[in-house]
This record gives C-alpha cells, sequence and structure tokens, in this order.
C-alpha cells in the first residue's frame, strides 16, 4: 500500500510533480509513465488512481481506507480501466472499446481513469484511434500510459500527453534496502540488474524462487562451459520444467546475460563490480577459457534470445538454439 511519501523515496521529481498538481488541481489528462522495468510506474499510476477518486484524501494523500481506495486495491473498481497487450499487441478494437466506454457516463461519479501498460505495443490503428481522446478528453477523464520504450509510441500520442521520466534507484542503495529485508546479499545483487522497485525484489525472493532460478542459471552455464554434451539434458530436465511462464523465461534469460557481463568484469579486472558475488571460481575459470570475441557473441545470442522470446517463438526451440549458439567455437 504505496503513500507519496513512499514514492518519494525513490521518485522525488515524479511524486513532487504529481502532488503538486493534485493540489492544484492542473492535473494533465494524459500522462506517459515511461522508465525502465521496476522503476514502480504502476504503483505510481495505482496511487495516482486512489488520489483522484478518494473523497477522503488529506491534502493529495488520499486515506486507503474509504470505498473506492479499497476496491482499487482489490482491482474492481468499476471506473478504473486497465488495457493490456492482447497476444503481442494491443489492438484497435480494444482502444475503439475503451472509448465507447469513456463516451458513457462513470457508473459512480462522471470520472473515468484507465491505464494502458506497454503502451509501445498499440499498433498503429490502435495508437491513431487513441489520439482523438487525448486530443479532446471527454469530461473528467485520466489517462496513464506506461511504457518501458518510450522511443517506439507515436510522437504525436507524446505530444499531447506530459512524459514523467522514472529514474532507477541508484544500484548501491538498492541492494542495501534489500539486505536490509533479509535478503542475502549474492540474490540482492543479481536483483538489482533485474529491477529497481523495492516491492518488486522483495516479492521475486518469496518461496525461494529467485534462489533457485539463480542456481539454475549457474549450473546451465557450467554445464555449456565444462560439459557441453550434459546442457541439453539439463536444459530438458532442470530449465524447462523451472521456468514455465513466459515471464520466468524472460528472468532466465536476464540472469544468463548478467552471467556473461561477470565473465567479462574477470577478464578486465573489475571484481569489484561482479554481481555473481560468490561464483569468483566459475568466473574466472570461463573468463580464461572464453576469448572477448567469444564473450561478445554469446552476449549477443542471449540478447537475440530476448528479441525472439518477445516475438512469441516457442520458450523450447528458443532454448536450444541459444545453447547451440552459446556452445559454438
Amino acid at each position: 500500500m504505496k503513500t507519496w511519501e513512499d514514492i518519494g523515496e525513490t521518485q522525488s521529481t515524479i511524486a513532487k510533480i504529481l502532488k503538486n498538481s493534485v493540489l492544484k488541481n492542473r492535473l494533465s489528462h494524459a500522462y506517459v509513465f515511461e522508465g525502465g522495468r521496476g522503476t514502480g510506474k504502476k504503483n505510481v499510476a495505482v496511487l495516482l488512481a486512489k488520489t483522484f477518486f478518494c473523497k477522503e484524501k488529506l491534502e493529495a494523500e488520499p486515506c486507503q481506507q474509504c470505498r473506492d481506495c479499497k476496491r482499487i486495491d482489490s482491482g474492481n473498481h468499476p471506473d478504473i480501466h486497465l488495457i493490456q497487450a492482447d497476444g503481442s499487441s494491443i489492438k484497435v478494437d480494444q482502444i475503439r472499446e475503451l472509448k465507447k466506454d469513456l463516451s458513457l457516463r462513470g457508473m459512480e461519479s462522471r470520472k473515468k481513469f484507465y491505464i494502458v501498460e506497454e503502451t509501445e505495443k498499440m499498433t498503429p490503428a490502435a495508437a491513431n484511434s487513441i489520439l482523438k481522446f487525448l486530443e479532446e478528453p471527454d469530461g473528467e477523464a485520466l489517462a496513464i500510459l506506461l511504457t518501458t520504450h518510450v522511443q517506439r509510441i507515436l510522437p504525436t500520442v507524446l505530444s499531447r500527453s506530459q512524459v514523467l521520466s522514472f529514474a532507477p534507484l541508484p544500484p548501491d542503495k538498492f541492494i542495501e534496502k534489500l539486505v536490509e529485508n533479509s535478503i542475502p546479499e549474492k540474490d540482492a545483487r543479481v536483483i538489482s540488474q533485474i529491477t529497481s522497485d523495492l516491492e518488486e525484489g522483495i516479492q521475486l525472493c518469496q518461496d525461494n524462487w529467485f534462489a533457485q532460478a539463480r542456481s539454475k542459471v549457474i549450473q546451465l552455464t557450467d554445464e555449456v562451459s565444462l560439459r557441453p554434451k550434459n546442457a541439453f539434458i539439463t536444459l530438458q530436465e532442470e530449465w524447462m520444467p523451472f521456468f514455465k511462464e513466459k515471464s520466468e523465461i524472460q528472468l532466465g534469460i536476464d540472469l544468463i546475460m548478467i552471467w556473461y557481463r561477470d565473465v567479462i568484469r574477470m577478464q578486465v579486472d573489475q571484481t569489484n563490480q561482479l554481481v555473481y558475488i560468490d561464483q569468483e571460481d566459475k568466473l574466472q575459470d570461463q573468463a580464461l577459457k572464453l576469448s572477448q570475441r567469444k564473450l561478445g557473441n554469446n552476449l549477443q545470442a542471449v540478447m537475440d534470445a530476448k528479441r525472439r522470446l518477445d516475438a512469441n517463438t516457442a520458450p523450447q526451440l528458443l532454448m536450444e538454439q541459444l545453447l547451440l549458439r552459446l556452445q559454438e567455437g
């Protein structure tokens, strides 16, 4: 349950801008929240929704206890609409349905609030369709467009919205906060490369899942280096049964990328910047075996796998092809 004070600890500029806009009754009709994964964009969108609807707020701070606040927390407020990608894109029919809903009066007030996740995935037709609302907002409606790739959004959409950029929490401070929440430093260092949102980082460590994921990645990279013939067995028996959802596979690929960056750090004598701090021996061994050219190829292979996963390539095929590229001489 975030407050503006909580947001201010990691996104002080964002919190100040939005609080002042609320206090002066000058909220824009549309915002683009842009920034890396885990910078808290959706948390701020939800908090702003509470501030927008709460009738008991104290200045800019929602009460967190009224009917509106509680229903927003539970995700079932009738006048808040969440738009997510249908498959690999946000389609024009989704925006048309939203516009139709916005043309109606709110269920319980004149206010409407909607959040579009992964806005960069809007098709050109969907992006053009949303422009009418951005140009001529209807009544008390507020749009929040979330994105990690602001450069992929139509300039006409950006020009009709207020763009707020979310800054990542400095890694050292982020690691410190994770350790304060009883997360081992070896896990905290890796998490700091995945997200800069404290709440998400803590959630990743629940049920020991992240620690196991980290171990699976170390095991797989070890097999690729020392026992390449066993790597595909490890993939079939250990990796695929563990990394089941697309988001989990994405995380696993990110962890592989972090590993090979650590190998490069060993080669250039930057051991003080290692992420896998408890794996120096394995990293040193691979640093001696692999040329910088080969490591560059490995990182390119991992980045290609990330892109192909976004394009909905079958995970099994994607990982098999990634292993083949990592094993190439």
